[in-house]
């Protein structure tokens, strides 16, 4: 186990879980440039908060690894075509 990983105590139990997933981009086209990078990085700032995950993924028992990465990936999309509306152009 990794020095940076830690318990997560919730009230009847202490878990440590962790994933390494990779989000591989499917488009040989340069999609991701600062103003994407920061996007993608202030809102995993903001799902780590929302709903207990880290970033490498740590996550409570209460989540599958499904449905942690369905839920990174659909509120970053959306963010990031929301602010970055370019990137829906290029792809």
């Amino acid at each position: 186990m990794s020095r940076d990983s830690k318990e997560i105590h919730k009230s009847h139990n202490v878990t440590v879980l962790l994933y390494h997933i990779v989000f591989a981009i499917k488009y040989r086209r340069i999609v991701i440039d600062e103003d994407v990078d920061k996007v993608i990085r202030e809102f995993c700032e903001e799902i780590e908060l929302r709903y207990d995950i880290h970033f490498l993924i740590q996550s409570v028992p209460d989540y599958s690894v499904t449905k942690i990465v369905r839920t990174v990936k659909s509120i970053l999309a959306r963010e990031v075509f929301r602010q970055c509306p370019e990137v829906k152009k290029k792809l």
